[in-house]
């Protein structure tokens, strides 16, 4: 009898109606439904937004005191409200209700609560459309320097890795097939360019500021939105009003970047995987960036490199999201549009996650020389194949004949079962007579690194300019 007496009365809770104070509600006859409320709440999501929300607000309320639009006493409450409002958020003591249907109606409720009817006028000459827009782009602006900072970190760790293991020498691989020897700085440095070049599309500069667009049709009201955009940091307002409520592209082509980052780290997840495990044994994970199995005691799991490879895909399909929800949307502000913090804050938070792991492991990682250099040596790899066609170009000779004199050699040398310079010198002139004895002495790996001297190469003094290039970039002793 009790459990149905709970059952009934939560029940009943679940229909009624949403509380009263909701600052929308003037045109309707009673309270929203409360699954309609539901769903249109976003407080929990995009309160994070509460500094940009208030900094916009502030600066609303500031042009709307110089203009003579309310007074320069209401301005100046409304500003020193806010920044009440500010300290609330800063240390945890803000309150939301039920009625905070999102971060800007929260804003002014709780300014309406602590300085009376002044709070209501925060809202002349401006609409949540424009006020969402403006707000999200300053978020983007925070982000990306955020997103920055954690990168720069990452390409440090792996810096500081190629300044002390750099000239291990290791192969690099196309098909997953050994191809040809390089040194470890030259990898890892590659994945420092490759985060430089994603980073450009992560940044984001406060361009055009849409604060006073209104609704999508701008106001009559005669307000100045050079100087908004001007005391938010933005290079000038928004030309078109509708553009500017209309479209999420800033996010999207910030996420775009964040989804770049992501790839590229999963790349880096995909060397560990596959540098850790036994067949490969390039690198140990420290203990402190490694994880067990439940069943075997033996296991010594990369599980950080795996959800790098994971984890991207948040970040991708938060894009994917964010573009999905603009599609097909006549122009105008829409509903859909709130959708668009979630997939941003997803994106950001999985970006920073995979950046701190990835960081972590490469601060704890141990590479083994001996393991590398084995790969490159073993006989059968025939790792210097391309250096004996070199020296036959060298010669003079065509680099297509080269290459067919070269590949005879290698077959013969696997039937043989030995590498190219087990074969004697007389099967080299069989194979091409401008082959002589000197080939042997450009079959060694430490000599084909050091041959890479070209720019971009792989070569030991190449590698220690590009780490000198990049500890002066990062701020880093070489």
């Amino acid at each position: 009898m009790a459990a149905r007496k709970k059952k009934a009365a939560k029940k009943r809770k679940a229909k009624k109606a949403a509380p009263d104070g909701d600052l929308l509600r003037g045109r309707f006859a009673g309270g929203i439904h409360p699954a309609l409320d539901r769903i249109n709440r976003s407080f929990e999501v995009d309160q994070r937004m509460w500094p940009q929300d208030i900094a916009g607000s502030i600066a609303h309320a500031t042009m709307l005191g110089a203009q003579g639009i309310v007074t320069k006493a209401a301005a100046r409450r409304m500003v020193r409200g806010l920044q009440a409002v500010a300290a609330e958020f800063a240390d945890g003591s803000f309150r939301a209700t039920p009625a905070d249907e999102d971060i800007h109606m929260a804003v002014e409720r709780r300014l309406t609560e602590l300085i009376g009817a002044d709070g209501a006028r925060l809202h002349t000459g401006r609409s949540r459309n424009d006020q969402v827009a403006t707000d999200l782009r300053l978020y983007l602006a925070s982000a990306s320097e955020s997103i920055v900072t954690w990168v720069r970190q990452v390409q440090r760790a792996l810096l500081a890795l190629a300044a002390r293991d750099g000239e291990l020498i290791l192969p690099f691989y196309t098909h997953l097939q050994r191809a040809q020897p390089v040194v470890l700085g030259h990898v890892l440095l590659a994945y420092i360019e490759m985060l430089e070049r994603d980073l450009a599309a992560a940044h984001y500069e406060l361009d055009e500021c849409p604060l006073g667009a209104g609704a999508g049709a701008g106001t009559s009201l005669p307000i100045d939105r050079r100087l908004t955009a001007r005391l938010l940091g933005f290079k000038r307002p928004s030309p078109n009003s509708l553009e500017a409520v209309s479209s999420r592209a800033d996010a999207a082509r910030l996420v775009g970047g964040f989804a770049a980052l992501a790839v590229t780290l999963s790349r880096v997840g995909g060397d560990l995987v596959l540098w850790s495990s036994r067949e490969f044994g390039f690198v140990r994970l420290g203990d402190a960036v490694s994880t067990g199995s439940s069943i075997m005691p033996q296991k010594r799991n990369p599980d950080g490199a795996e959800l790098l490879r994971a984890k991207a895909t948040r970040v991708t399909g938060a894009l994917q999201r964010l573009y999905e929800v603009q599609r097909g949307l006549p122009m105008g502000y829409f509903k859909d549009l709130q959708e668009d913090k979630t997939a941003l804050f997803e994106a950001e938070d999985a970006l920073e996650e995979m950046l701190e792991v990835a960081e972590a492991m490469l601060q704890n990682i141990t590479f083994d020389g001996d393991r590398m250099r084995a790969a490159v040596d073993e006989p059968l790899g025939f790792m210097l194949a391309t250096e004996a066609a070199d020296f036959l170009v060298r010669k003079g000779v065509p680099f297509r004949e080269a290459h067919e004199a070269v590949g005879a050699l290698v077959r013969e040398a696997e039937a043989q079962g030995v590498g190219l310079d087990g074969l004697a010198l007389e099967r080299f002139k069989a194979a091409h007579g401008k082959f002589d004895r000197s080939v042997f002495g450009v079959l060694t790996a430490d000599g084909a690194v050091r041959a890479r001297r070209a720019l971009g190469g792989p070569s030991p003094a190449n590698v220690r300019r590009q780490v000198s290039r990049w500890a002066k970039r990062l701020g880093v002793e070489a």
